[in-house]
């Protein structure tokens, strides 16, 4: 079947509301959505499975813009289509608490899978998508049950090509032979500084058949409707490697400035307006106008989708009679619940148990859950010996042409791929059947901060493994010790960071981070041994803060996390010993999870009255909130064994001990003494 003037007019259409939005808001990039609009018609309207009337279906098809500068291209179709987006909302375009924005954000408008904007983030979440399609239907296909079989779609420009995640990703997909993943390259040789030529010269089609990829290339993307058709069905032929489709288009079609970068981040201006509507046959004297035929068009697609859907819920119920057990357990993974009782599977420890490191403890937790949490994926960028995040009896993530690991395999190897790792398991999250959890070192998770910050952005559930968390790590030394990391990641809203002190607050961590359906959590675990402790109990642990040792009638409260908190509670003993001090410790593991906690129980751990000194060997940044006086680490680490750098740095019982006594002599005067977890108004939420 060919195309006619009702698919060039629901093409137009495409183009004139992404002009009229953007010169309605005075701000955005009409260019890519007037450029791409010819692909996004043929892909939607002849390829795409979906549901706009339930857009999390299981088995839809996924598509993402990595190029999120182009959002009014997704939105005018997901509005033309019937997802939950209005004219008014189109009209609304980038103003506040439109479900607009001007970037797409999966969690506020019906139909975007992923959060893009930062360019190369929705390439790398796009493979995500693909390795849980191909996770799930390895894990929950039989003969005669195709439960996951979707595709996953993604565009992407010049920009997201540059960024350094997007090679990252695309490597990682390459190896995967993801035969589900359709990639199609808006190559208009734009981007903000004008022709790529200035910065990007390299030929693109060669870089993808390096890295495994089934590569086409469609030389007229603005007119070659039955081209682009053509290279989308050969893509979805290719089932062995993931598809990149070269589409040659040119930005802005129809602007008096098309093919420049004037038209990519800039609104046209009133008068191209007119004469792009009536270049394309519109009224140039009305604004978001959808001619009926293209709304009846696309409304007649969408409801095969909804049959498409009606089928899937009828291969689930034969599927449940068949194999009731994985049919329960997919159900179940759909409702984002985890099984019932699986808590009770994390290990508890008493204090007469040995000595650990935390990453160690890590790991029992994993292998303790496992069998209990069959969602749960864990991984590691490169760095499996030293993260522990691998259990004894997992199966590798690959394709099982390699003869190393199986679809179903729950163990994923990223390779040296830190900033892609974060990405993926965005997509993996973002997909709805799986929990992902990656390990690398807590320094170079800012490696991967564009997409860490983008899980909290986007509300997934994600499990950040970051080990070696302090000069703890010792030989390695400054390069490798991360002083600043966590008052960067704490910073961070909608976010958990962690820092356990021993085997109950590890298990806690992993509770809180596996119930929370919608917060990214990071553990930052150690390298040396940290003891078992007396206070610590997994119920304390998930209140992100509690009184570890009480002594009434205490001169000072020592705060701490992880490895220090047993360093304070060994400087009690100390001060007691040498300077007749009375103290106590409160152990911090998490603050996002304690600030949750309300003010009374707050105030029993952090009092009036009794000064307070926190101690941590990262930078103080952050903790003012907490402590009247903070003990930390505001240079650089050094190189050496563990002991001797926290010798250096005077982490030892009497460098707390001579620091507490400071404090106290400093605010004995103080009459009253607040607790610095008392504010004068509530921060914003």
């Amino acid at each position: 079947m060919g195309y006619d003037k009702t698919d060039e007019l629901a093409v137009n259409t495409i183009r004139t509301l992404a002009v009229d939005a953007t010169f309605a808001a005075n701000s955005g990039h009409p260019g890519a959505p007037m450029g791409m609009a010819p692909v996004a018609h043929v892909l939607f309207n002849k390829f795409m499975t979906f549901n706009p009337k339930n857009p999390g279906w299981a088995n839809r098809d996924r598509f993402v813009l990595s190029n999120g500068h182009g959002c009014m291209l997704q939105y005018a179709i997901l509005h033309m289509f019937g997802y939950g987006i209005s004219i008014d909302d189109l009209k609304h375009f980038r103003h506040v608490d439109s479900i607009t924005p001007g970037h797409p954000e999966a969690h506020d408008t019906p139909g975007i899978e992923v959060t893009t904007g930062p360019l190369g983030q929705g390439f790398a979440n796009a493979v995500g998508l693909a390795c849980a399609q191909a996770h799930s239907a390895g894990v929950f296909n039989k003969p005669g049950f195709e439960m996951f079989s979707n595709h996953t779609y993604m565009f992407f420009g010049d920009g997201c090509a540059m960024e350094g995640i997007a090679s990252e990703a695309a490597s990682t997909a390459g190896h995967l032979q993801l035969g589900n993943l359709i990639a199609i390259y808006d190559d208009n040789h734009i981007s903000i500084d004008g022709d790529t030529k200035c910065a990007f010269t390299e030929d693109v089609t060669k870089r993808f058949e390096a890295y495994g990829w089934h590569v086409q290339w469609v030389k007229d993307g603005d007119h070659d409707y039955q081209g682009i058709e053509d290279a989308i069905k050969k893509a979805k032929e290719v089932t062995d490697k993931p598809s990149m489709i070269r589409l040659t288009t040119t930005i802005g079609f129809g602007s008096k400035l098309q093919g420049t970068g004037g038209v990519h981040g800039n609104p046209l201006k009133e008068d191209d307006c007119k004469q792009v509507k009536e270049k394309f046959g519109f009224d140039p004297t009305k604004t978001f106008v959808v001619p009926q035929e293209v709304y009846d068009m696309y409304h007649k697609h969408a409801s095969e989708g909804a049959a498409a859907e009606k089928e899937w819920d009828s291969l689930l119920e034969k599927y449940s009679s068949e194999h009731k057990d994985l049919a329960a357990d997919l159900k179940r993974r759909l409702t984002r619940k985890l099984p019932e009782g699986w808590q009770e599977k994390l290990p508890v420890y008493k204090p007469t148990d040995k000595p650990e490191a935390s990453r160690k403890l890590s790991e029992s937790v994993l292998e303790a859950i496992y069998e209990a949490v069959p969602e749960l994926l864990s991984g590691s960028a490169d760095l499996t010996g030293s993260n522990n995040t691998r259990w004894k009896k997992a199966i590798d993530f690959q394709p099982p042409s390699l003869g190393i690991g199986e679809w179903s395999g729950r163990y994923f190897r990223y390779g040296v791929r830190e900033h892609a790792m974060a990405a993926i398991m965005n997509g993996l999250a973002a997909y709805g059947t799986v929990i992902p959890a990656g390990g690398t070192f807590l320094n170079f998770v800012s490696y991967a901060a564009g997409a860490v910050r983008l899980s909290a952005l986007s509300h997934q559930r994600v499990i950040y493994i970051a080990t070696h968390d302090s000069i703890g790590l010792g030989e390695d030394g400054p390069t490798h010790q991360p002083i600043e990391t966590l008052a960067h990641f704490r910073a961070l809203p909608n976010f958990m960071v962690w820092r356990p002190a021993d085997g109950n607050e590890t298990s806690a961590a992993y509770y809180v981070a596996l119930t929370s359906q919608n917060t990214p959590s990071l553990l930052a675990l150690t390298r040396q041994n940290l003891p078992q402790l007396e206070g610590s109990t997994v119920a304390n642990g998930i209140k992100g803060g509690y009184v570890a040792l009480e002594n009434k009638d205490a001169h000072v409260t020592l705060v701490a996390t992880g490895s220090e908190v047993s360093l304070c509670l060994e400087a009690v003993k100390y001060l007691k010993e040498h300077n007749d001090v009375t103290a106590r410790v409160v152990s911090l593991p998490c603050m996002e999870v304690f600030d949750a906690q309300d003010e009374e129980y707050k105030l029993k751990c952090i009092p009036h009255g009794i000064p307070t000194m926190s101690v941590e060997v990262m930078s103080t940044f952050g903790w003012q909130k907490y402590s009247h006086e903070q003990f930390g680490l505001n240079r650089f680490g050094a190189s050496g064994a563990y002991k001797d750098v926290y010798k250096k740095f005077e982490f030892t019982p009497e460098g707390i001990a001579k620091r507490a006594v400071s404090t106290i002599d400093f605010y004995k005067e103080v009459k009253p003494l607040r607790s610095p977890i008392q504010r004068a108004f509530l921060q914003l939420i």
